[in-house]
């Protein structure tokens, strides 16, 4: 039998300066304790790339890595040129790039035998799910993120009964740059990067 996990909320934190600088968020589940997302780790700790890392007592660490020039002007990982890790799991994503729809555009991957979906509602909500197979019926988890500055949350509730991966992965999915799950972010996100290198190269 499947019960429905109760939903949760994430509080902003931040601490540090520059390259020392930690954020994210942080709070407690009623089904799987502590979390804390820091998004991103301290520049100086991830030379060449930018990483967001979620961690807790009960549910596994996962990371998401981008590598390249572009990180130099991102504030989060970006989708492209990155890798997902879950515990010991490196796990591949797949995209449409050129979908139309928000659903079509939706990031799918595997791990631990299971498929998951996740697309963008719009620039502050997102959903993951993680689809139903023989053994299982799956679930929904819709994250919301609100507030500005230090006021910021991150709200989660899910339809159907998650396991500590489906927690970590859609937590951690809130300290990725999803931009590029829609069109219109795509374009704004791109243009931003390369405004905001082509400043830092006048340096």
């Amino acid at each position: 039998m499947h019960s429905t996990t109760a939903p949760f909320t994430l509080e902003s934190w931040k601490e540090g300066r520059t390259h020392e600088r930690r954020a994210g968020f942080r709070g407690t589940t009623p089904e799987f304790g502590d979390i804390v997302l820091t998004a991103p780790l301290p520049r100086k700790t991830t030379p060449g790339s930018i990483v967001s890392e979620v961690r807790g007592p009960s549910i596994p660490t996962a990371t998401f890595e981008t590598r390249g020039i572009h990180t130099e002007a991102a504030d989060l990982p970006t989708l492209n040129r990155s890798t997902l890790r879950v515990g010991d799991s490196q796990v591949y994503l797949e995209r449409n790039r050129f979908g139309v729809t928000h659903r079509g555009r939706a990031l799918h991957f595997r791990y631990g035998g299971d498929r998951y979906r996740l697309w963008a509602v719009n620039r502050k909500q997102f959903v993951l799910i993680r689809e139903a197979d023989d053994e299982d019926p799956g679930v929904t988890l819709t994250a919301k993120q609100s507030g500005l500055g230090a006021g910021r949350r991150l709200a989660v509730r899910t339809t159907g009964r998650a396991v500590a991966a489906d927690i970590a992965l859609v937590t951690l999915f809130a300290g990725v740059d999803r931009a590029p799950l829609t069109r219109g972010g795509a374009v704004r996100s791109a243009l931003g990067r390369s405004t905001r290198l082509f400043a830092e190269s006048q340096y």
